[in-house]
């Protein structure tokens, strides 16, 4: 898996590609506890080929961070295999996600 993080002023983007799998998701838990004083979280997956439960996991963790701060949080960008992951989850009803 490979994370880029492009930051704009108080919004940080993390680009997420590959597989985000048992082994991969500790690295997105680290990519956002590095991130300060940013009032709006985006994960882009457009290059995600597939989330596992600890990938889920990272991903809500980063969006109760984010409601916790009174900032913003949303997936964009999901391809269809991933989506149903968060359908199944039931994710897609409490997360900003949008589809590809």
């Amino acid at each position: 898996m490979t994370i880029t993080t492009k930051i704009e002023s108080e919004k940080a983007t993390l680009f997420v590609e590959g597989w985000l799998d048992t082994q991969a998701s500790p690295e997105l838990g680290k990519a956002v506890a590095e991130l300060s004083d940013i009032k709006s979280l985006v994960f882009d997956f457009e290059k995600l080929e597939y989330i596992s439960s600890s990938g889920l996991r990272e991903v809500v963790s980063a969006y109760k961070r984010m409601k916790t701060a009174g900032g913003t949080f949303c997936v964009i960008h999901v391809n269809s295999e991933v989506m149903d992951v968060f359908r199944l989850t039931g994710f897609d009803r409490k997360l900003d996600i949008q589809a590809v």
